[in-house]
């Protein structure tokens, strides 16, 4: 069986609670927080410094507290069999995303900030599924106690 993937992804989150979200070209086509795969021996916290460097040009940031693990298999034929990712929280104040690598080579096609009203009334795919609610759980509650476990 192919080994899992680690990843570590980040909530970016606005002062007006605007979600900053990567588009996916592969199906299902799902927008999700940017993040990505670690690199051997890389901590969470080098890894998403590193990813949203890269796909954010996003280098000074706090991070906050880790929201989420998630175990999801990919649909395209890869070298692994899914990821096993955690998400954290991270608030910024809004910025206007500058990436440093050609993010058509990591199959994004969009990047975005979306308000939490149009969030919340989105028909589209997001990873994990349940984003929307997730955050706004996350803006009526805050942030879970325990990380929440999430499928797909």
């Amino acid at each position: 069986m192919k080994p899992w993937r680690q990843g570590v992804r980040a909530l970016v989150l606005d002062p007006d609670d605007r979600v900053l979200l990567v588009h996916f070209d592969f199906p299902p086509y799902p927008w999700a927080p940017p993040g990505g795969g670690l690199d051997p021996g890389e901590s969470d916290v080098e890894g998403l410094r590193r990813e949203l460097a890269e796909e954010l040009g996003l280098d000074d940031f706090e991070l906050g507290p880790l929201l989420w693990h998630r175990e999801h298999d990919f649909d395209a034929p890869l070298r692994f069999r899914g990821q096993q990712e955690r998400c954290y929280l991270v608030r910024k104040q809004r910025f206007e995303p500058a990436p440093r690598l050609d993010l058509a080579a990591e199959h994004v096609t969009e990047v975005r900030w979306w308000p939490p009203d149009e969030l919340r009334h989105a028909r589209a795919v997001f990873g994990p599924r349940g984003l929307p609610e997730l955050v706004a759980d996350l803006l009526e509650s805050g942030a879970p106690a325990v990380p929440l476990e999430l499928g797909n």
